[in-house]
């Protein structure tokens, strides 16, 4: 088969790859022809900053495609099925896989980083780890399963309940699916902040009750019930402590790529407001993979949980892999996902 393979750092080609087979040991596994893979900020350094586990290797986590071929002990799924794939493999063995936690796994395995993923035309995948969605909805739809799990997995450890104003720092792909989500399940208000008009505009026609520019608009404090980052950079984390109310929860959902500094009077309102601070990893539950996986296959299937073709800030042949991340080396150039598409 064809895939975008990582030789090295900066080195990304679509070439010729083992195409991948059941064999054997692979009777619950099943392989997918891959239709539409996301590149998520994760892959980004792993390509463009020596972030890679080892090479040659073959990225992609964020994907949707058609079942081809079943191992024998597959029982409920079966070939031309539209699926996605949970791209997480615990252990199921440890403490934490045992309490259902399985993004907490320090076991784990993992599609498109420890093992081959999806920038490629097919992928081989446990079949526990397939999620099936409804044949009206689009294979590019289906590949924003994953962003919409991460996105819902955070409320669920946020202990999130409606009936509050909500902030999102942070109006990209994940901050629209939080925002959609707290709107679900009966936010009061959902307010998102972030410093591009453009997408802010998204998430107006996404559903936003209310938008805020953190460069030009006045930010109120003491605001929020509910408070989520999603963007993982000092200034959203630092805004966090500034707009949550008293008794707040607010949920770190974006992952930090430099040190963060808080001065003590900033820090000390997470003693004054006695605010919740909570971090989110991931996108699993029990029974694995969890309601996150199928509460996104329900609610797409319904149209309460909107997609958008302006999620999609370009769709690239996979061929074209190379160019597609030769955009991410100018800061800001790449707005929205950026889908491969397999030929």
């Amino acid at each position: 088969m064809k895939a975008a393979v990582l030789y090295a750092n900066e080195d990304i080609k679509y070439g010729d790859y083992p195409t991948p087979i059941i064999g054997g040991n692979d009777s619950e596994k099943i392989i997918v022809k891959v239709r539409a893979a996301g590149i998520c900020g994760s892959d980004v350094p792993r390509v463009l900053y020596n972030g890679s586990h080892y090479y040659p290797n073959v990225l992609g986590h964020e994907f949707s495609g058609e079942i081809v071929e079943v191992g024998g002990d597959v029982k409920d799924l079966s070939v031309g099925g539209k699926v996605t794939g949970a791209p997480l493999i615990p252990c199921m063995d440890c403490a934490d896989c045992q309490k259902g936690n399985y993004s907490l796994c320090k076991n784990y395995s993992f599609i498109g980083s420890r093992e081959q993923g999806s920038f490629a035309e097919y992928v081989k995948i446990p079949a526990i780890n397939a999620v099936k969605f409804d044949s009206s909805l689009s294979y590019e739809q289906g590949a924003f399963f994953e962003p919409s799990t991460v996105a819902l997995h955070g409320l669920k450890v946020n202990d999130y309940h409606g009936g509050g104003d909500v902030a999102i720092l942070g109006g990209g792909t994940i901050g629209v699916f939080t925002m959609q989500w707290a709107k679900i399940f009966g936010a009061k208000t959902v307010t998102v902040f972030d410093i591009s008009e453009e997408r802010l505009n998204l998430c107006k026609k996404m559903g936003a009750d209310d938008t805020i520019n953190s460069k030009t608009d006045i930010i109120d404090k003491n605001a929020y019930d509910f408070v989520f980052e999603t963007a993982g950079i000092t200034e959203t984390m630092q805004t966090a402590f500034e707009i949550a109310n008293n008794k707040a929860h607010i949920c770190f959902i974006g992952t930090p790529t430099k040190d963060l500094v808080f001065t003590p009077k900033l820090f000390e309102n997470m003693n004054r407001k006695e605010f919740r601070l909570t971090g989110s990893w991931m996108s699993y539950s029990a029974p694995f993979p969890g309601e996150e996986w199928t509460l996104t296959a329900h609610y797409f299937k319904t149209g309460q949980l909107k997609f958008d073709e302006d999620l999609i800030f370009r769709k690239f042949d996979l061929r074209d892999v190379d160019k597609a991340f030769d955009l991410y080396k100018t800061p800001g150039a790449v707005k929205g996902k950026i889908l491969l598409i397999p030929e």
